[in-house]
């Protein structure tokens, strides 16, 4: 069972999201908040696996409480998935460095919002949607750094390729085929290079591969 908290000013909109995913089989809300402040005193006494934040919540937005949870060891299990709008871009590039996992937008299809649930709860990034895609691209003038860390020396070829790849939004599948790799050898270089660059996720190795250059903006 994937337990969920969703913190969010507006009643309505917990209410609606509650009731959708409380409809699947395998997700249970388990928290509900209105800040940041209060969503963290239920998830450090509730067990959770998905967070859904609001950006723009009083008591601790969806920003600083991201940040919170990433910086607190025992709530390194936590996935955030950002709940955003488009015109926050500024936003957007704090957030996936405090170790977001994702972004919706308030509009999005409900099917959308329960896989975004399930795929972080995986341990995965959600980078495959377009939305978030844009939201990367019009956020890495933010990103972008003219130096390399020396931890990119370590690489190999192949391994920057397959960082390039991830900066991009590639699944381990995905990247398997483009390479012609099987994807366990996709899925074990991803790991190498988590651990070389010592990215705490797969957002992070986007975040780096627009940090680098290898990705720019307007890649297709």
């Amino acid at each position: 069972m994937i337990r969920v908290a969703i913190a969010d000013d507006h009643q309505l909109v917990r209410a609606g999201f509650r009731a959708l995913l409380d409809s699947e089989p395998d997700i249970e809300v388990v928290a509900q908040a209105s800040g940041g402040q209060e969503l963290l005193r239920a998830i450090r006494s509730t067990p959770v696996d998905v967070a859904l934040l609001d950006i723009r919540m009083p008591d601790g937005d969806g920003l600083w409480t991201t940040e919170q949870i990433a910086a607190d060891p025992t709530l390194a299990a936590v996935r955030v998935v950002i709940v955003t709008t488009f015109e926050l871009d500024e936003y957007v590039a704090r957030a996936i460095r405090a170790g977001a996992s994702g972004f919706l937008v308030k509009d999005t299809e409900p099917v959308d919002l329960i896989r975004a649930v399930r795929v972080v709860a995986a341990g995965d990034a959600l980078l495959s949607p377009g939305v978030t895609r844009r939201l990367l691209e019009r956020a890495a003038v933010g990103l972008r750094d003219s130096s390399r860390p020396a931890e990119f020396d370590a690489l190999t070829e192949r391994e920057t390729e397959v960082l390039r790849l991830v900066g991009q939004g590639l699944t381990n599948d995905e990247i398997a085929a483009h390479l012609f790799l099987s994807p366990l050898t996709a899925k074990t270089h991803v790991s190498r290079i988590m651990q070389k660059l010592h990215a705490r996720d797969r957002v992070q190795l986007v975040v780096l591969a627009y940090e680098s250059g290898l990705v720019a903006p307007g890649w297709q």
